[in-house]
């Protein structure tokens, strides 16, 4: 049975702390982005992590773990042929602290630049996948 993606933090109910599981299936990748405040630890539960933290790009083992500082970019993307199952433990949204924050956040302390931009490892991807239907 797989295991698909699930946000804990709602679950709980914690305002501290929270748990998220995301499977990556090739050639995909989630938002680059950064967090005021919060570290996070990304740990690979199934198959083999690719991530970028800051300039530097990482390949992490099953079982293998990175922890990431506040303010530093990051996103994890898969660019193998097996689907990867990342474990994300971190502190809930931070949007209360972002300027402006009680009536329209200022999302660019957030995510600097293009959230969809894809690391180099997958160039010529279209990610997220286009949801236009073909009809025969």
């Amino acid at each position: 049975m797989q295991i698909p993606n699930a946000d804990y933090l709602e679950r709980t109910g914690s305002k501290n702390l929270g748990a998220r599981l995301w499977r990556l299936p090739p050639a995909s990748a989630n938002t680059l982005h950064r967090h005021l405040c919060a570290e996070e630890f990304y740990f690979v539960l199934e198959g083999t992590g690719r991530m970028r933290v800051g300039t530097q790009t990482l390949t992490v083992p099953r079982y293998g773990g990175v922890l990431v500082g506040p303010d530093q970019l990051r996103q994890v993307f898969n660019d193998t042929r097996e689907d990867v199952l990342w474990l994300i433990i971190g502190a809930p949204e931070e949007l209360e602290l972002l300027p402006t924050a009680a009536t329209r956040p200022d999302l660019s302390k957030i995510y600097p630049v293009d959230p969809t931009q894809l690391p180099d490892e997958l160039e010529g991807v279209q990610w997220p996948p286009s949801t236009s239907s073909h009809s025969s």
